[in-house]
């Protein structure tokens, strides 16, 4: 009974706007060159099938990019891709920017990546600070689970499979102890939602929303070519793309670009293989594709249909979809031709979907005809403004917005093509309590070859606007619906950048995190707070800090005078800690009032050619870790960054005179200025300049400097031979790391001055670390050096190679795996103490 209430309340629009909400794009769209008829070959070719995939990974640019290429690309199958987190754990090869203003770089290239292969992209992550979150490498699909919580992640990929439907579902990595636990992890709840997804008794809350079971026919596992099932051809050229289907997917896979993924690969036969390990449908004893035994053409859905129950007259629609879309290929590559059959199809579907809604069908094979028409009729949308040559556009005065602020939007709609269009209609869609009132007309008659019609909106934001959310939908999008040959179809647009809600003042307070040293409590702690006025005009601030109870800051406040938006001004601050301070966090928080509004976020702007422009607002606080340390006067080092972490302005706010190096004063300069010299992380690979000098940095050892190195990858252009007595990277890569940030570590040589000088480090030193403890540990090293400490995950083999040290002529080299680049700028004392006394030996 319930199963049929469900079928009736599906409506053609429930059934159309789902099929939007899973086709369109889920982000603004970068600058890219329109393909024309590659174009619309990319439209059409979904026509051709109603069977559906679904691929699982993890993290951004886990996904089968070459697979779903071939599935989407080649053979038009309505493929999704559903990524667990934001990456926001990773390494960051193009900025410094790490956790979650990482995940949002991330996200945007997995976005972008996806729009390569024409997939639907979907994140089990849903908000900044989600439960499902990067929390650095694991070895253990228990742990992942554990941190995500197993019920949010399962509860969620079980929603995902019941919204999309997948007939065919395949996870991206094996459950094996060699691979990453987030990788084991979706591995894990993917396989187990086979079943589940298909059982009204598993989360039967979505049921109540409308969601109805769902029963994927195949789940394949990733194999090799000595034991599979089913081999893809993704080294097919497809001569419409001028590529093979790998080089499509690497075309996408370059756009993660933060992780340094892309590769270039020659034309020439490839494959990857897969294993089937669960399947419903009849399964041949050879297979030779993904949906042997599925449904995969309307032909064939129309014959499971006409077998049950009130099926005949579906069944005789469902095989005139088929000839309608046998005849829009036909049309390829011819425009108009093509136009006309799809508006036909389109008007086709909607009278389907009127005889299945009225039909006795059964009511799973009601939803489930429903569903596929739903998905069809999206793509019939995109198909026509693509043969139309339809260019809709939305077009705001500005992407920056603040809550109260009036501002206007233009709606365009373009024809390029030579058939005229009638009844256009633009309508702008706005956040719920935000008012969109046109201008002008939005409606209009007709719309010919080289015309453009354009409605411009009066948009108000509300005084209670929520501020920007960088993983939520464009808060701006347009439905551009006209008629053509009998049908009306809609085209969605959203704008080609991100529109946000932004605070009235953005504040950043600089430094955004430092020590309070207690050994020193009366230092003053030098505050600079930079406001930025996004109010539409002139705007008056008063700024102030809000500090722990007794404490104090001077000034008490300070005004500022914004002559226009996009105005820029800073105010210096001093704060004093209390006199009682102990050891613990602090907080200070900036906060502007003004024109009726207070402000207490900062809005970090975050922008690259391959992503365009996005936001990242959190809270204008300074965090203030106090703990005793001691620093060495006048110690002076040379820091070379990779431009992956920011050590060294850390070692700057603790008093530390450094320097970072030049090309030019790695090649000729005067190192033995120095004290010491620090090499970031991976530094060997990304400053050219190294490798050549290298000579010279272990002369200035030989001669008496200090020189630590921390870690590199063997893909760095790391070779042993680099250091004073060889060090060889242990690899697989990802068994020489310690994950637990809580691990034991073993002091192998308390005595060494890197333990005792100026800072006696103990075994608190390693208490609170976060996310891990070392990456990349060596393998291998000359027996010169000292073993400084031990420490490995629980259960495994310790390393005794993560922190090495020897001397070398008069001076010391130092090669260390451990993260420091994390520890530091999240200010853990240890990790800290332990790091200056590292860069003063032979103070």
């Amino acid at each position: 009974m319930r199963k049929g209430k469900l079928a009736k309340l599906y409506t053609l629009t429930t059934a159309a706007a789902l099929a939007c909400s899973l086709i369109l794009p889920a982000a603004p769209q970068t600058a890219h060159a329109d393909r024309g008829v590659v174009d619309l070959w990319k439209a059409i070719k979904p026509l051709t099938t109603i069977a559906s995939a679904m691929n699982t990974g993890a993290h951004p640019d886990d996904e089968h990019s070459a697979m779903l290429a071939y599935l989407s690309l080649g053979r038009g199958v309505d493929t999704s891709s559903i990524i667990a987190n934001r990456g926001e754990g990773g390494q960051n090869e193009i900025g410094s920017e790490l956790g979650n203003a990482l995940g949002i770089i991330r996200t945007r290239e997995l976005q972008e990546a996806s729009k390569i292969t024409n997939i639907h992209l979907e994140n089990l992550s849903e908000k900044i600070n989600d439960p499902i979150f990067d929390f650095g490498f694991s070895k253990s699909p228990d742990e992942t689970l554990e941190k995500w919580g197993e019920d949010v992640a399962y509860e969620r990929l079980i929603r995902k499979i019941r919204t999309l439907r997948p007939d065919v579902v395949v996870p991206s990595f094996l459950n094996e102890p060699s691979t990453h636990g987030h990788h084991r992890a979706i591995n894990v709840i993917t396989v187990r939602a086979f079943k589940d997804a298909a059982d009204p008794t598993v989360f039967p809350e979505q049921l109540k929303e409308g969601l109805t079971p769902w029963q994927v026919k195949k789940l394949y596992l990733p194999a090799n070519e000595k034991d599979y099932t089913v081999s893809v051809p993704v080294g097919t050229y497809d001569e419409i793309y001028g590529a093979s289907y790998v080089q499509l997917g690497e075309e996408s896979r370059f756009m993660h670009k933060s992780q340094g993924m892309g590769r270039v690969y020659d034309e020439g036969p490839s494959f990857n293989y897969y294993k089937l390990d669960q399947a419903v449908v009849p399964i041949k004893k050879k297979e030779t594709d993904f949906f042997d035994g599925i449904a995969y053409t309307f032909a064939d859905l129309a014959k499971e249909v006409a077998g049950q129950s009130g099926g005949d007259k579906v069944a005789s629609d469902l095989q005139k979809l088929q000839k309608d879309a046998d005849e829009v290929i036909s049309a390829y590559p011819r425009f108009e031709a093509v136009a006309k059959e799809v508006h036909e199809m389109l008007a086709d579907v909607e009278k389907s979907v009127r005889d299945v809604q009225s039909s006795h069908l059964p009511a799973e094979a009601k939803t489930d005809v429903l569903h596929r028409l739903g998905v069809k009729q999206a793509q019939l949308n995109k198909a026509s403004a693509e043969s139309l040559s339809l260019v809709t556009k939305v077009k705001p005065e500005t992407g920056e917005l603040v809550a109260g602020q009036t501002t206007k939007v233009t709606v365009t709609a373009y024809n390029g093509g030579q058939s005229k269009l009638g009844k256009v209609n633009l309508k702008l869609n706005v956040p719920s309590g935000w008012k969109a009132t046109p201008q002008g007309p939005a409606s209009f008659d007709q719309l010919g070859y080289n015309q453009t019609v354009k409605t411009t909106y009066t948009v108000s934001v509300p005084a209670d606007a929520r501020l920007f959310e960088p993983y939520a939908a464009p808060s701006l999008s347009a439905d551009i619906s006209y008629s053509y040959a009998g049908s009306t179809a809609t085209s969605h647009a959203v704008p080609s950048d991100a529109v946000a809600v932004l605070p009235p003042f953005a504040l950043s307070l600089s430094p955004g995190a430092t020590v309070l040293n207690t050994l020193k409590p009366g230092d003053p702690i030098p505050v600079k707070v930079t406001v930025k006025n996004y109010n539409p005009g002139a705007a008056k601030a008063s700024v102030s800090l809000d500090v722990p109870k007794g404490w104090s800051a001077e000034p008490a406040a300070a005004s500022l005078d914004f002559a226009a938006k996009g105005e820029t001004k800073s105010v210096a601050f001093t704060v004093k800690a209390a006199s009682s301070v102990r050891p613990d966090s602090y907080k200070v928080t900036a906060v502007a009032t003004g024109g009726g509004k207070e402000s207490r976020h900062g809005a970090q702007v975050i922008r690259y050619p391959h992503i365009g422009t996005t936001y990242f607002i959190q809270p204008a606080e300074l965090a203030i870790k106090a703990f005793d340390l001691q620093v060495p006067e006048g110690l002076k080092v040379g820091y070379v960054s990779s431009g992956f972490d920011n050590i060294d302005q850390y070692l700057q706010q603790l008093g530390v005179n450094v320097t970072n190096l030049t090309a030019k004063d790695i090649e000729s300069g005067d190192l033995s200025q120095y004290d010491t010299i620090v090499l970031g992380i991976r530094a060997y690979g990304f400053r050219p300049e190294l490798i050549p000098s290298n000579a010279r940095l272990l002369k200035y050892v030989e001669n008496g400097g200090n020189l630590v190195v921390q870690y590199h990858k063997p893909e760095d252009k790391w070779k042993p031979e680099l250091a004073p007595y060889p060090i060889k990277i242990g690899e697989p890569l990802i068994q020489w790391r310690v994950t637990d940030e809580n691990s034991k570590v073993t002091m192998l040589a308390p005595d060494h001055p890197i333990f005792n000088t100026p800072n006696k480090i103990t075994e608190q030193d390693w208490s609170n670390w976060i996310q891990d403890r070392s990456a990349y540990n060596p393998a291998q090293w000359g027996k010169e050096y000292t073993e400084l400490i031990s420490n490995g995950d629980p259960g495994e083999d310790e390393f005794t190679g993560t922190f090495l040290t020897a001397k070398y002529g008069k001076g010391t080299y130092t090669y260390s795996s451990l993260v420091w680049y994390r520890e530091i700028p999240a200010l853990v004392p240890g990790a800290i103490r332990l790091f200056v006394n590292m860069v003063s030996l032979h103070q």
